[in-house]
């Protein structure tokens, strides 16, 4: 199992034991995490999962693909650690893992 650990725009903190091969997406529906909306289910339709990924995690998370890239257009006040969290695999090496809810999705 991999934490990841979802902080809501209040601060809330929210740390989960998320399976690997899941989505940061389902994790965060699964354990009712505040802000991650995923009204198309994860299929990077609709940029209601977005997330600001912490700047130590980054690298490790990698670039958005192009279709979601062009889903982010959608999404609020996007910035340059911006993902939509249906399309991060949780793997062994995001353990511990730290993302952020934006403040329009609270």
């Amino acid at each position: 199992m991999t934490k990841i650990t979802y902080f809501a725009h209040d601060g809330t903190e929210f740390t989960v034991e998320a399976e690997d091969g899941s989505t940061v997406m389902e994790n965060a529906i699964k354990n009712a995490v505040p802000g991650i909306e995923a009204e198309c289910g994860g299929a990077c339709a609709c940029a209601t999962c977005h997330v600001y990924v912490d700047e130590a995690w980054t690298e490790t998370v990698g670039e958005p693909e192009a279709m979601e890239e062009d889903m982010l257009d959608f999404a609020y006040d996007v910035q340059p650690n911006s993902r939509l969290s249906c399309q991060i695999k949780v793997r062994p090496e995001l353990d511990g893992l730290v993302v952020r809810v934006p403040e329009r999705q609270a």
